[in-house]
């Protein structure tokens, strides 16, 4: 059996911990005078970014940099510096894991699992994630956006955890539809979209289950392998 599982949003309160950071951001922008890029976030104009494959690979600190972009055509890189502490500060700061994260990890390693993260995003930025939650033991393999050079928004990272390791019985389980499910769906996976975060009050077109916990999604892959084994028997 294999399960794999999506850090942002679905281990841990990435968003949440992020408007946190965003919250704290925009009075130093107003400090600064930097008018476009208070109305550039609070219009939400960073959603564009959303389905840029590089905004899915590239480090933190060239995400501000191309952000920033978007509204100057020059930044100094003191400030550059500056806004990215900040960021990075705060945010670590206000991140957790999901009270029901670990007894999930530890359940699905408990029925024997192979376990791969699949998740987006810079390596440095992901892994400094890992070892802050302290949960990086229990996978066995990492496949990070920034390392494949391959996003979520492409089937690769997810036929890469397949070839890994090979097997018939596979579980997707995250928060995103278009990424996770889809991505999941593309390797036969049976797909369990959890809902919460900031993609929670998209339309699911690729869950086989849709959950409000990974206590739930637990609970399927366990009632789903039970169902295979039944079969066999």
């Amino acid at each position: 059996m294999l399960v794999l599982v999506d850090l942002d949003d679905t281990l841990c309160n990435t968003w949440e911990a992020g408007k946190y950071s965003i919250l704290r951001l925009l009075p130093y922008l107003l400090r600064k005078r930097k008018f476009r890029a208070f109305f550039y976030i609070v219009t939400a104009r960073y959603r564009e970014l959303e389905q840029s494959r590089e905004f899915h690979t590239l480090d933190f600190d060239k995400l501000v940099e191309r952000a920033m972009g978007k509204v100057y055509s020059k930044i100094r890189p003191e400030e550059l510096e500056e806004i990215t502490e900040l960021i990075d500060r705060v945010f670590f700061s206000n991140l957790r894991l999901y009270p029901d994260a670990l007894e999930f990890l530890r359940g699905v390693k408990e029925m024997g699992a192979k376990l791969v993260l699949v998740t987006d995003s810079s390596s440095k930025w992901q892994r400094k994630k890992l070892e802050y939650l302290g949960i990086k033991d229990y996978f066995d393999a990492l496949i990070i956006s920034g390392e494949t050079g391959h996003s979520k928004l492409e089937p690769h990272n997810f036929r890469l955890a397949r070839h890994l390791f090979p097997d018939d019985e596979i579980y997707m389980v995250g928060d995103r539809d278009d990424t996770d499910m889809r991505g999941g769906k593309s390797i036969g996976a049976t797909t369990i979209l959890v809902r919460r975060g900031y993609f929670s009050g998209r339309l699911a077109r690729h869950a086989d289950y849709v959950v409000g916990s990974l206590r739930e999604a637990l609970e399927v892959i366990k009632r789903e392998h039970e169902r295979r084994h039944e079969k066999r028997d």
